[in-house]
């Protein structure tokens, strides 16, 4: 998920990986970072022996009329 921040920048974050975000001033660096941070943090897990979550989460789009 990548959103815009109150301060103008743009958070990034998973859902199935808790703690696991990243940030930009564009939503495109959010997107970059947030790729680099998940692959930083499954590393971690596997190191630390700890399990890496199965994805669960989907995506859709709402259309509102």
């Amino acid at each position: 998920i990548v959103e815009k921040a109150d301060d103008g920048r743009y958070s990034a974050y998973l859902p199935d990986l808790p703690g696991c975000v990243a940030y930009g001033d564009t939503a495109e660096e959010a997107k970059t970072q947030i790729e680099q941070a998940v692959q930083l943090h499954i590393e971690s897990l596997r190191f630390h022996g700890e399990p890496v979550p199965v994805p669960t989460a989907s995506i859709c789009t709402v259309h509102a009329a």
